[in-house]
């Protein structure tokens, strides 16, 4: 019911309370307030823990957000005296009637159990053995019938005679014997939504004082008709229909002019989906005993059966699809109105609508227009209706794709700037949601990898990190064809593994990431197929290898040497792809306990031979450089190979470093400088110093702002200063030491504003 338009919420922007957080904490971790028994598996409340009504009712809210409430998590309420449940509210849950009777022992006043499919008849009798507070109850939708004999043994009847408010969602379900031997005498509001035998309504004792009653998608025959007439007490009247088919009243001019002279109270009426606005032309005036259809008197009213409420207009009136599109029409007696006219029409319908799939299918589809072309005012208050309306209808396969449709326009559009950490975060999940349960829908699969490609990765999404993981890796296909979604995933996988601390990018090798991504290669490989998602996936394990030693011996586990002679050989011409290579292949020689795996004939003649390369600018070559100056710091006596001889190697690559631009910009990320820094002291071998002290002074030249910092905080100067000291290193060793001292100091200065110091030369 709705009797005034009201903003949606948009506190989904605020942070968290620190309540939540604790919450969902406690939700991870159950073990922190509950015991499991081992042989039943049922959750029990530790002898120490007390949890007040406020928490009892808040946590059964947030955990049922990710997590399913069954029967083991439903015991730990069963304790009264230590728990307390006011507000029993379970949705998409996995409880019996055992686990119900957990919540139910707390006498609740409200109880709400929607899409609880596991619940049976017997639960009606576990709700009446503990009803002495119970004044709302709401469930369904209910898809079974209950036997004329049940009825006859008076099993499975309501008998909550204080019950001012009853909301059942039938579904195929015969429902009426539930209510029909029991009067309701203080029954306030009724709900039979989709209620299949409508003409037992009649028979309903006891609702002289109702004043709400919703029949949402039930057959309203002329009988019925009649006897909503007699409910004079009625302020809400819903006959709304999502199947137009269902909405055909015959003489609907007369019959809604009726209903309106007999129920003088009513301030709401949803007629969506029906004929009864009729067709905007008033025809001409009809009297009838006790009720004239069309006044004698001219007005300014499009609906001839409302004539009689233009001096008296409804609060709230549903004309979302109706006949003949009486939400367009100019002249009607309402203050608040659904409809698909405007922006305003819709948002309050996707309001009103939210718990019913089939038209907030549809409203979702038109607000999803509004955002496509560029047409919607209220970001904020759409984004609310689209976040809520996808939370509740996870199993909506039309509401998740119009609703992801819309993410897509919102997180891209002119006011992303305005979604806050804890927003995009509902987005997310929103997303992840809808793509674990319709994984094998490409619509929804889409909509969420590409909404997902907005979002500043891997920042934006480090809140779910492991969970967008596993849902990408289960797009990523072992074949050498794939369709856009698994593109997509792979060009996301490999920025999740980019910028990520150790810790995730473990966490990725033991998801199988690398297992994927060599599958991957290799398929491609065996149909000669070099494209860029074969370039990306090499791009992928270069990532996920960085200063991470677990995977680049996954790396090699997985034959990825092998791989690489291969696909060296197949695509020599790929610079790209050969960067790409020998970057993944400079993280494996950093790993000390990995290189005597390199110590191979034919690795090294390829490494020896790309120190030539040009291939990407200096790319190639430089990594080329890197292997070798890492393997030959392990000394002479490591070197068990007799081709390419280590003397021969070492000359080649300070002679390649000679030839490269100090000031040539790079491709390349480095989050921390330990490995070259480790090659400083390397002092029995100079052509590793020499690659390295390169390396800092290309980079800290190119990128004082980003490099230099990174030098001294890693305690550089100190080793740079010690070669400058050192006989051994040759003189350009030197030399670029002091350069990347240079460097260094001027930034300090930069940052400090000083004036720079002198210049260092290694004659000082």
């Amino acid at each position: 019911m709705a009797t005034k338009h009201e903003n949606l919420p948009v506190s989904e922007n605020n942070p968290e309370s620190l309540v939540e957080i604790c919450i969902e904490t406690i939700a991870r971790n159950l073990d922190a307030i509950s015991i499991r028994d081992p042989v039943t598996l049922l959750r029990r409340l530790k002898h120490d823990i007390i949890l007040p009504v406020e928490l009892c009712e808040k946590f059964i809210d947030i955990f049922q957000r990710k997590h399913v409430i069954d029967d083991k998590i439903a015991n730990i309420f069963r304790d009264t005296e230590r728990t307390k449940i006011n507000n029993l509210k379970l949705r998409n849950s996995a409880v019996t009637v055992e686990g119900l009777l957990s919540f139910m022992v707390h006498k609740p006043k409200t109880v709400e159990l929607i899409h609880c499919v596991d619940l049976t008849q017997v639960a009606i009798n576990v709700i009446n053995d503990h009803s002495e507070n119970l004044v709302s109850l709401k469930f369904g939708p209910l898809c079974y019938t209950i036997s004329q004999n049940r009825l006859y043994q008076k099993e499975y009847i309501l008998s909550i005679p204080q019950l001012r408010k009853l909301s059942i969602q039938c579904r195929r379900a015969t429902v009426f014997p539930i209510l029909l031997t029991q009067p309701l005498y203080c029954l306030r509001h009724l709900e039979l939504s989709e209620l299949t035998q409508s003409n037992y309504l009649t028979a309903l004792q006891g609702l002289e004082t109702l004043e709400s009653l919703v029949l949402y998608n039930v057959r309203i025959e002329t009988g019925l008709v009649e006897w909503i007439c007699t409910l004079h007490s009625l302020k809400h009247l819903d006959l709304s229909q999502s199947n137009e088919r269902l909405g055909v009243f015959p003489n609907p001019n007369l019959m809604l002019s009726r209903m309106m002279h007999c129920l003088p109270h009513l301030m709401s009426l949803d007629i969506s989906g029906t004929n009864l606005a009729g067709t905007g032309a008033a025809p001409p005036p009809v009297e009838e005993v006790g009720v004239s259809e069309v006044p004698a008197v001219p007005v300014r009213c499009d609906i001839p059966g409302l004539v009689s409420r233009v001096n008296n207009p409804l609060h709230f009136l549903g004309l979302y699809g109706t006949h003949n599109g009486a939400c367009r029409w100019h002249d009607i007696p309402a203050k608040v109105i659904t409809g698909d006219t405007n922006e305003e029409q819709i948002l309050t319908s996707a309001k009103v609508y939210m718990g019913r799939p089939a038209m907030l299918a549809h409203v979702l589809n038109d607000l999803y227009y509004l955002f496509r072309y560029d047409q919607c005012e209220s970001v904020q208050r759409s984004l609310a209706v689209v976040l809520e309306a996808m939370r509740r209808h996870i199993p909506e396969k039309h509401i998740q794709i119009s609703g992801s449709a819309t993410l897509f326009y919102i997180v891209k559009g002119k006011e992303k700037d305005k979604l806050g950490m804890k927003l995009k975060r509902n987005i997310l999940n929103a997303l992840l949601d809808a793509m674990e349960e319709h994984r094998k829908d490409e619509t929804v699969m889409r909509n969420g990898c590409i909404t997902i490609c907005q979002f500043k990765i891997p920042a934006d999404v480090l809140c779910e990190y492991e969970r967008l993981v596993q849902m990408l890796l289960s797009c990523v296909p072992y074949l050498s064809q794939e369709g856009f979604v698994q593109r997509v995933s792979i060009y996301l996988l490999n920025s999740l593994a980019c910028q990520v601390d150790g810790n995730r990018k473990l966490f990725l090798g033991k998801s199988g990431l690398i297992e994927k991504m060599v599958h991957l290669i290799s398929a491609r490989h065996e149909c000669s197929i070099c494209d860029d998602v074969l370039e990306v996936a090499w791009s992928t394990l270069w990532n996920v290898t960085d200063e991470t030693p677990a995977n680049s011996s996954r790396f090699l586990e997985c034959h990825g040497m092998e791989l690489f002679i291969a696909c060296l050989e197949t695509f020599p011409q790929k610079e790209e792809l050969l960067r790409n290579m020998m970057g993944l292949l400079g993280n494996v020689a950093e790993v000390a306990e990995l290189r005597p795996q390199l110590m191979d004939t034919e690795f090294l003649d390829v490494f020896y031979d790309l120190l030539d390369s040009s291939s990407d600018g200096i790319e190639v070559s430089y990594n080329a450089a890197g292997v070798l100056a890492h393997i030959a710091s392990d000394g002479e006596e490591a070197w068990v190979v007799a081709n390419p001889p280590r003397a021969a190697v070492l000359a080649r690559l300070a002679m390649a470093v000679q030839t490269w631009n100090l000031r040539d910009e790079r491709n390349i990320n480095y989050r921390s400088f330990k490995p070259i820094l480790g090659l400083l002291s390397v002092y029995h071998t100079p052509q590793c110093q020499h690659w390295a002290v390169w390396a800092l002074a290309n980079l800290t030249t190119v990128y004082p702002q980003k490099y230099c910092s990174l030098v001294i905080a890693e305690d550089g100067i100190s080793l740079l200063k010690k070669i400058i000291k050192d006989p051994r290193p040759y003189t350009v060793i030197k030399d670029l030491a002091c350069m990347v001292i240079n460097n260094c100091s001027r930034y300090t200065a930069q940052d400090t504003d000083n004036p720079p110091p002198d210049p260092v030369s290694y004659d000082n």
